[in-house]
């Protein structure tokens, strides 16, 4: 056998033991308590090649044994469930003027957060600054921190997360910026990094509001508006890296100019500082409402729409059309299972969400539209989740997962 086919059957096997060790530990995380016999049953792996996986695991401290009352009577049978406390990872959201760094334990809950202001603007200072805002925060936190495995990293602009790679950002210019070398140079652990509200998508359906369903779609409005996509549990990705760009979609051809060049975009009306923008053009028009030209950001025009201010209430009604208008493009693409908005409009569900669903009733294929379901997001206020989803895929496929267990 020559060199390179040597390799390329080592690389086989290796993979083959990530893929049957993903398998296990997935069925473990995601159906414990749960036997080693149902394992094998599940996986369709051999009994032996399940003691030894489960082995492996358990002397990592990734799983643990839980006794229990046999359904049979007698003998107390052995289960297994995973282990999430001796694990930590740090999620960093990195927004325009700051960054949110959270400590989770391998469940995804929060164990400590903090916010910090990132004012530099040249690639070279923000790197430098990320450094400093993550070694300041695990400094703070050692005394809580067990086994650091992964720091991730979401952002908005465009991330190739297989290379590790930032092409764009909105706010600060880069030259193909490998952060994630740089992280994991520094900090000597794996690193992951990814879109904001990709990651966000896949963090809803691994604790959130679409954990019951393989196909959905997610749509945030922020500082603009951006889509996550879902199909058979995974987020929707290409070559390029990049999709979901719902912001630019041409909703009003004779709108407002977009900071992308086009007019009318999407988020030239859905995004927190349009729909303030629009209030604040009315209050100047004299338009009756109980908001003040200095008291008008987007929690306070929520609080009004739910109390019956009639601006206020027609602002959000308009902004759900035209959201409806591009969810329903969507919706006729991708076919999903449900859709879920997030963002602080969300605040104003009662007159928001009867608004899209009118828009998805007319725009809408009959079969697609028929039960489905348009919620609000369960993580709206857990910004660096999305990060957390992550490394809780790459334990999930066996890539973070091979390398805890020494492969």
């Amino acid at each position: 056998m020559s060199n390179e086919n040597a390799q390329k059957q080592i690389g086989n096997i290796d993979l083959v033991k990530q893929l049957n060790s993903a398998v296990v530990y997935r069925l473990i995380d995601q159906h414990g308590p749960i036997s080693r016999i149902q394992i094998a049953e599940e996986s369709q792996l051999a009994p032996a090649s399940v003691t030894k996986i489960t082995r492996q695991l358990l002397e990592r401290g990734l799983i643990k044994e839980v006794e229990h009352q046999a359904s049979t009577g007698g003998r107390r049978a052995i289960s297994i469930i995973s282990e999430t406390r001796h694990f930590h990872t740090i999620g960093v959201r990195l927004g325009r003027h700051d960054a949110t760094v959270a400590l989770f334990d391998m469940s995804g809950k929060t164990l400590v957060e903090a916010r910090y202001p990132v004012r530099e603007n040249t690639q070279q200072e923000v790197e430098k600054r990320i450094i400093y805002v993550i070694e300041s925060f695990i400094n703070k936190n050692q005394r809580r921190l067990r086994e650091l495995i992964a720091i991730s990293v979401i952002l908005p602009g465009l991330v190739d997360p297989e290379q590790g790679i930032i092409r764009y950002m909105p706010h600060i210019e880069v030259d193909n910026w490998p952060l994630v070398k740089r992280l994991k140079e520094y900090f000597n652990t794996f690193c992951f990094i990814g879109h904001d509200i990709r990651s966000l998508a896949l963090a809803e359906s691994y604790f959130g509001a679409t954990r019951d369903c393989e196909d959905s779609i997610l749509v945030r409005i922020h500082r603009g508006t951006g889509a996550g996509v879902i199909v058979s549990n995974n987020i929707l990705l290409n070559k390029r890296g990049n999709l979901g760009e719902i912001g630019h979609i041409q909703i009003d051809p004779l709108g407002e100019r977009c900071h992308c060049g086009n007019f009318g975009c999407l988020e030239t009306i859905a995004s927190n500082s349009a729909i303030e923008s629009k209030v604040q053009h009315q209050l100047r028009q004299g338009f009756p409402s109980q908001l003040a030209l200095n008291n008008c950001n987007i929690h306070a025009i929520c609080l009004a729409a739910n109390a019956g201010d009639p601006l206020a209430t027609e602002v959000i009604r308009q902004v759900g059309h035209y959201l409806g208008k591009a969810i329903s493009i969507a919706i006729n693409l991708f076919n999903p299972q449900k859709v879920v908005i997030a963002g602080e409009i969300t605040e104003a569900e009662n007159i928001l969400l009867p608004t899209i669903k009118s828009s998805i009733n007319t725009q809408v294929l009959k079969a697609f539209r028929e039960d489905l379901p348009v919620v609000i997001s369960e993580l709206n206020h857990c910004s660096a989740i999305g990060a957390f989803a992550l490394t809780k895929r790459a334990m999930l496929n066996g890539v973070l997962l091979q390398h805890l267990l020494g492969g």
